[in-house]
């Protein structure tokens, strides 16, 4: 009896090492590339108390490293140019480029970059390092995993959306003016709205001479 269970207790370990293998056999964590036709890097301030003002970012570039099945992340960052802001107003976009706020000649980019996150289902919490004015700070980035697809051209797109709030003034971006009510013409909390579409890498097959 003794040398049976010892049979079993063998087998079961070379099964249970063959299936983690598979699994991590089976696993890919594969570049992806944003696609910038459907994805929206938005932000949101409140405006003299009583509205809200939205603008976006027009120009960046991200690294993307994931494995979809999973949906587990190797790598989330990137660069973002501070002159692409746009509010859809020239003159309110020229003076957020300006050394008030953006400073982008000085500053001509702000970046981010995960350094781990948590998941629960679908919805995932990130922590990043995030730097604008030359000031870096923590950043956390709650998001969903909105599915993947494949596309009728034959390629493999995975969404999500994300959201987090930062306090301009700790980067530095300390123009304020005070309203005859005390409230401040825009606000000093700044809500990021992000819609992001990536397109898996497709891998180039080596050519056999």
């Amino acid at each position: 009896m003794g040398m049976i269970w010892k049979w079993a207790v063998w087998a079961g370990l070379v099964g249970y090492l063959s299936v983690g293998l598979a699994a991590t056999a089976g696993a890919e964590m594969a570049k992806w590339n944003v696609d910038k036709d459907h994805t929206n890097l938005g932000f949101e301030v409140v405006h003299m108390v009583v509205s809200k003002t939205k603008g976006k970012f027009a120009e960046y570039f991200s690294t993307v490293e994931m494995d979809v099945e999973k949906q587990e992340f190797k790598t989330f960052e990137a660069v973002i140019q501070t002159a692409s802001v746009t509010t859809d107003h020239q003159k309110r976009d020229d003076h957020l480029r300006s050394a008030d706020f953006f400073n982008v000649k000085t500053f001509p980019t702000m970046t981010y970059k995960m350094k781990s996150y948590t998941k629960s289902g679908d919805h995932y919490t990130a922590v990043g390092v995030f730097t604008l004015l030359g000031v870096t700070k923590e950043l956390i980035l709650v998001g969903t995993f909105n599915g993947v697809v494949q596309d009728p051209w034959g390629n493999t797109r995975a969404g999500f959306t994300a959201e987090g709030t930062l306090n301009r003034k700790d980067f530095g971006m300390k123009f304020s003016k005070l309203l005859d009510n005390g409230g401040l013409m825009v606000s000093d909390e700044v809500k990021l709205k992000l819609e992001i579409e990536l397109i898996k890498e497709k891998k180039v097959e080596k050519v056999k001479h």
